[in-house]
């Protein structure tokens, strides 16, 4: 069974990957109960925390319920990181994970989030000074490579295992790739077939099926599945992928019920952390997911992602109770 330093984990255990805007306490809440085993944070920018940029601090907030929890940072200076370290523990944080896998403009161009893969050396010896300066495992999400040409992930692997990294986490497509094409696991089996390694090495990309995440498991023989994008407004994906592993057959789909309280409660959280205006945005995102599928929605939907009153999408989750209550959704 893994371990993230001392950290015991179950076998195979699912990850809920850190999301900008999604993987906020509200939604990681909902994640652990439909049982995610490690959830992080957004990332967060080590200038934004050292310069007590307010959003970058407000995301360090967390909750006995969900450990074990990693906050995760990005940046490029080595000085910003440190600092950032020491700002981290305060939180209480069971894992520090370093985000060299981020591939939106405004990271990389400041050489930060997978435009670290352009420099080896510096992604290395980052991980060991901040390996260094904090008594919490630190741990690692990166991609495969900068591009198609320079993907020397088996190398990377064992060079930041060698620093101290306590596991790492890779998400099977290059920085140029972003998030097209299929997600490449084949390289992240190679970390794992590395017969120096000995840290967790965590799958991530396309894990959007329970049988995806059975085959990075069997086939790919990785020690666990990282997921993102198939949780948004889908948090019991974790609970059916554990239920597939456990019988091979498909978990019973949550009812309607159960969808408008788990919306409802999850819009509540969210304006009870951030306030109305941002909770009431952030958590649009979600409800195409959480209602996906039921047939002439589209008004009800409309209605929750155009208002700007939690009043107002709090009645639409009322009208959708009322009127397709007994809605029977497929399972897959």
């Amino acid at each position: 069974m893994p371990k993230i330093g001392d950290i015991q984990l179950p076998d195979f255990p699912l990850l809920l990957a850190p999301m900008e805007d999604v993987s906020d306490p509200p939604f990681r809440a909902l994640c652990k109960e439909q049982g995610a085993d490690v959830v992080y944070t957004e990332f967060i920018s080590s200038e934004g925390l050292i310069r007590d940029a307010a959003k970058s601090v407000m995301k360090l907030d967390i909750y006995e319920k969900e450990r074990p929890v990693g906050i995760q940072i990005f940046g490029a200076n080595l000085d910003s990181m440190l600092r950032s370290v020491e700002i981290v523990e305060k939180s209480g944080p069971d894992i520090i994970d370093i985000n060299f896998g981020c591939p939106v403009k405004k990271v990389v161009s400041k050489g930060a989030g997978a435009g670290i893969l352009k420099d080896i050396d510096l992604m290395v010896s980052l991980t060991e000074a901040m390996v260094k300066h904090t008594k919490l495992p630190v741990t690692v999400k990166t991609r495969l490579g900068w591009d198609e040409n320079s993907i020397k992930i088996v190398e990377v692997a064992e060079r930041l295992q060698d620093v101290g990294c306590k596991s790492i986490a890779i998400h099977g497509r290059t920085r140029a790739q972003m998030y097209k094409g299929d997600a490449n696991w084949k390289p992240i089996a190679e970390v794992k077939n590395n017969q120096r390694m000995h840290i967790p090495v965590f799958g991530n990309g396309d894990v959007n099926t329970p049988e995806a995440a059975m085959k990075m498991r069997d086939e790919y023989g990785l020690d666990g599945a990282m997921i993102g994008r198939a949780s948004i407004g889908n948090p019991w994906f974790f609970k059916e992928v554990k239920h597939y592993f456990e019988t091979g057959t498909y978990a019973t789909p949550p009812t309607m019920t159960e969808r408008v309280d788990a919306a409802r409660r999850h819009l509540q959280m969210a304006i009870d952390w951030k306030g109305e205006t941002l909770g009431v945005f952030e958590t649009r995102r979600h409800y195409t997911n959480y209602f996906k599928g039921i047939p002439d929605f589209k008004p009800y939907r409309m209605k929750m992602v155009t208002s700007d009153a939690s009043i107002d999408v709090f009645s639409a989750f009322d009208e959708v109770l009322e009127r397709f209550g007994d809605y029977e959704f497929a399972t897959h």
